[in-house]
């Protein structure tokens, strides 16, 4: 049994400390704003201008105009600010934000990050993802393991179009918690019922193991 999008969701959000400014990319990054705990204080960032995102709205609180980076409409918390999408990269690029949490096509053993296009394949352009993973002082993709089909998406070496080399810190996935270090990729948890063995045969780098 793997886990479910929402308990990758809730073990993402145990990455956060209180005062974090964070970053969420769009899909399955953005659940993990649900489960971030009430006593909590966490100002997450939007690279469209906006810092201090609040819950999703109701049809009460809906407000067209406010929107996300991946264009979801949201609601602004007491004390948020909004300002032009430069002021927002200038702190992305200053290194002002603690953590991204993002997804991923692809990410290498050495935590090289393919997730912006698929060649052949429409694409509005990167967006804020490379400026994301060069400047935010941690970057954790938040990802399946496999493909649709069943193939790795971690790999010895991405296949797709880079967005960053040498980027990611961590990986959550369905199977269990992966660190990219010096020394290879590091099995630090496993999701409920996934053994070691399963893990490796889905991941196309060896795994070194710290789960005890």
């Amino acid at each position: 049994m793997a886990w479910t999008h929402t308990e990758m969701a809730q073990r993402a959000a145990q990455e956060l400390q209180d005062g974090y400014y964070v970053n969420l990319g769009i899909g399955l990054p953005t659940l993990v704003a649900n489960y971030i705990p009430s006593e909590m204080n966490i100002w997450l960032q939007s690279e469209n201008g906006l810092l201090g995102i609040g819950e999703f709205p109701t049809e009460e609180t809906l407000d067209a105009d406010l929107i996300n980076a991946g264009k979801q409409t949201i609601t602004a918390r007491r004390g948020a600010a909004f300002f032009s999408s430069s002021e927002s990269f200038a702190m992305i690029r200053g290194g002002h934000v603690n953590i991204a949490i993002l997804g991923a096509m692809e990410v290498s053993a050495s935590g090289d990050l393919a997730n912006w296009m698929i060649p052949g394949k429409k694409v509005k352009g990167m967006g804020g993802a490379m400026d994301l993973v060069a400047g935010v002082q941690k970057v954790v993709m938040l990802m399946e393991h496999c493909t649709r089909d069943g193939l790795p998406k971690i790999l010895k070496q991405c296949s797709l179009p880079l967005t960053g080399q040498g980027v990611v810190s961590r990986i959550i996935s369905d199977l269990g918690v992966l660190d990219v270090t010096k020394d290879g990729m590091v099995l630090v948890e496993l999701a409920k019922d996934v053994t070691e063995a399963q893990i490796q045969a889905a991941t196309d780098v060896p795994l070194l193991t710290q789960v005890s």
